[in-house]
């Protein structure tokens, strides 16, 4: 089948190869502009991009041009942008989205999902319509949240499983759809906010969003990120594995013997 893949980081890349290992010819990747990174500034591709040009698949930041390559559908993995109602209509669009739908409809599935306290989410293969992950089902697979499992690695296994079962869809021949079923939730994305630790609350919601990446709190007013925590045998939240302020990350306990004064978080 002739294809259009829209996408852009590295969650998306594990069902671009497994279309391009499946046989189908992907005319065009669509994807996020080139983005600086480092010190230096360098302007640095998009993982789809640079998966893309690997495979000599033409590349574009326009989603009208994914109807100027003659594509029978296109197939959105972790896309990033609305596709316009009048590019739907002129050609059929999936999504690969990394929940049970209609739960956790949105930018942030995983995140969400751990926060929650869910048990298991999922992927579903789902078509793509001019409403918020609306569109009816054709597959999906469910997957258990382990306890310590961070978002990275939940959506690491979610965007493989998430490729096999697109290939599968493909070949069944997109055939059986059918419409979400349940209460819809909305996983809005991660406000930068949201990653600070309100200390005030529980401790095994603050370990969750541990999990996240990148959650923070202070120590003698410098900004400390803790990337594993736990709840302790006091049911209080327990810090494992953190990162202060112009460091590396370091065991918990071998940073706080070095704090004068010990640590107090929060403050």
């Amino acid at each position: 089948m002739r294809l259009v893949f829209l996408g852009s980081p590295h969650a998306a890349v594990p069902s671009l190869e497994a279309l391009i290992a499946a046989g189908h010819d992907v005319a065009l990747v669509v994807t996020r502009p080139d983005r600086r990174r480092g010190r230096g500034g360098d302007l640095v591709p998009t993982p789809v991009k640079a998966a893309a040009i690997e495979h000599g698949i033409p590349t574009t930041e326009k989603v009208d041009d994914a109807l100027a390559v003659g594509a029978e559908l296109g197939v959105v993995v972790a896309f990033g942008k609305i596709v316009k109602e009048h590019v739907l209509d002129a050609l059929p669009m999936i999504n690969v989205h990394f929940s049970l739908l209609p739960r956790w409809r949105g930018a942030a599935p995983v995140e969400r999902a751990i926060l929650a306290g869910d048990r298991e989410t999922g992927v579903c293969i789902m078509r793509v319509d001019v409403g918020l992950d609306t569109g009816d089902v054709f597959a999906c697979e469910r997957m258990a949240i382990d306890d310590d499992i961070t978002a990275d690695e939940l959506t690491g296994k979610l965007a493989d499983h998430g490729a096999r079962l697109l290939v599968q869809t493909l070949a069944g021949g997109l055939t059986g759809a059918t419409p979400q079923d349940g209460e819809p939730t909305y996983a809005a994305k991660i406000a930068p906010e949201e990653l600070q630790l309100d200390l005030s609350r529980p401790a095994d919601e603050l370990v969750r969003l541990t999990r996240l990446g990148r959650a923070w709190t202070t120590v003698n007013g410098k900004r400390v990120i803790v990337w594993r925590a736990r709840v302790d045998d006091a049911g209080e939240f327990a810090p494992v594995e953190v990162q202060p302020e112009g460091k590396g990350r370091m065991a918990f306990a071998d940073w706080a013997r070095g704090v004068a004064g010990g640590v107090r978080l929060g403050t």
